[in-house]
């Protein structure tokens, strides 16, 4: 198993529009752990865990996102592995 964890930034029309609810069903369903938050900027940040390729399809989830967001862009970098035991909005 080959797992990492990855912080990514969404800009655009991402809140307000069940974003990060959509995100941590989407996250879930793909078996990863983490978190979503909004940002005072405006953006959404989000931190996942699990094994790569499920981290991949998430990020190509994130450029679509919830049926009213409207993603500019998506950064990503990968940060030390932390366990949650969960995916939660905060």
């Amino acid at each position: 198993m080959n797992k990492e964890c990855r912080q990514y930034k969404i800009t655009g029309k991402v809140q307000g529009v069940f974003y990060r609810r959509a995100t941590q069903q989407q996250a879930l369903a793909l078996g990863l752990t983490g978190r979503v938050f909004n940002l005072k900027d405006g953006s959404v940040e989000v931190t996942a865990c699990g094994e790569v390729e499920n981290l991949n399809q998430l990020e190509e989830w994130l450029w679509e996102g919830s049926p009213r967001a409207k993603v500019e862009n998506v950064e990503s970098w990968n940060i030390p592995f932390k366990p949650f035991s969960d995916f939660l909005i905060s």
